[in-house]
């Protein structure tokens, strides 16, 4: 009993095992979870798991989750959401309406100008009519003192109309150089043709080393609905929509430009063309269910896609006409709205 007891007295005490904190399970929909699924893609794939191929696969799966899990997942993108390109534009926008003010302060010079020049003619008449008319010196005195007068402000103000334009000159030199490297297009409210093919050579390097797929669709308002309004208000106002509609229908990844004349562009990039179609698919049905009223007349919107691949063995202008060319053959279409033409398929 005794040896018992001192065995159990004499029992050494464990350290207490130390306390890890419980792991939070992952809930279905979580965006820990899709965090999880995005990489695992990534690495089936093939592709390097940088930042970029990241954001960009959070994207396009995010296309296949349930409505409950895009918005739980975006609702927490939203609240850190942090975009330089919409600074950029911002700026731009500042600086065009800068150049607009500096044109109106000049366009205000001149007419005050003008007039003091028309003033001037005005009192030269009068002069002349004093002189035929009457004899009195003290009424010639006035009118040559205030000749006088005129003329030196006159001059001033010339001098002053001078130096503003000269600060006009420089401010719109500087204003053209900052537009050259604009990334906006502030008629639309997208990127505009400059940013588009710059992104795409960049996406173009990309698919050389990362041997994924991209595609770009050229979209335009249809030319038989153009053709059938000839109020050329009421077509860029469905142009403008056309632009709007396009923007909300686009991932964040997706670049989104005008390339010129009503011709809108989208990059979508790590989408084959399969993934491209039915997105053109999506986007002519938004279109078309869209309600443009012109006067009381409703009219339905339509547009005409082209869609290529963006492949590493031809130019960005190749490209670019492949997609160009794709809208010619969705017009020859009865049946679509979209049609795709492939570089390989052109050049075999």
């Amino acid at each position: 009993m005794a040896r018992a007891l001192k065995n159990k007295n004499t029992q050494k005490i464990k350290p207490s095992a130390e306390i890890k904190p419980k792991s939070v399970p992952e809930v279905e929909g979580s965006l820990e979870a899709y965090s999880k699924e995005v990489l695992q893609a990534l690495i089936k794939e093939g592709l390097s798991t940088t930042p970029n191929n990241f954001s960009l696969y959070f994207d396009r799966l995010l296309e296949e989750k349930s409505q409950n899990t895009k918005k739980n997942i975006m609702s927490i993108l939203d609240s850190e959401k942090s975009n330089d390109d919409e600074n950029s534009m911002v700026l731009e926008q500042s600086l065009k309406q800068g150049f607009s003010s500096v044109k109106n302060i000049l366009s205000i010079t001149a007419n005050l100008y003008k007039n003091m020049v028309l003033m001037t003619k005005i009192l030269d008449k009068k002069k002349q009519e004093l002189q035929d008319n009457s004899d009195s010196g003290i009424a010639k005195n006035i009118v040559t003192s205030l000749e006088n007068d005129i003329l030196k402000l006159s001059s001033i103000i010339k001098k002053q109309s001078f130096n503003i334009k000269d600060m006009y000159d420089k401010t719109a030199k500087i204003v053209k150089n900052v537009e050259n490297e604009t990334i906006f297009d502030n008629q639309y409210g997208v990127f505009n043709k400059r940013n588009l093919m710059t992104k795409l050579e960049r996406e173009i390097e990309q698919i050389g080393r990362f041997k994924h797929k991209s595609s770009l669709i050229m979209i335009e308002l249809s030319r038989d609905l153009k053709d059938n309004i000839s109020n050329e208000k009421a077509i860029m106002l469905m142009t403008k929509t056309i632009a709007r509609l396009l923007l909300k229908t686009s991932r964040r990844s997706d670049i989104v430009a005008h390339y010129g004349n009503g011709i809108f562009a989208m990059l979508l990039k790590h989408t084959d063309i399969e993934s491209a179609k039915k997105a053109s698919e999506r986007l002519c049905d938004l279109v078309s269910n869209s309600n443009f009223f012109l006067a009381d007349k409703e009219i339905q919107l339509q547009i005409s896609i082209g869609i290529t691949d963006v492949t590493k063995d031809y130019s960005v202008e190749e490209i670019v006409v492949s997609s160009m060319d794709a809208i010619e053959k969705a017009y020859e279409s009865t049946s679509e709205d979209y049609a795709v033409l492939l570089r390989d398929a052109q050049n075999k």
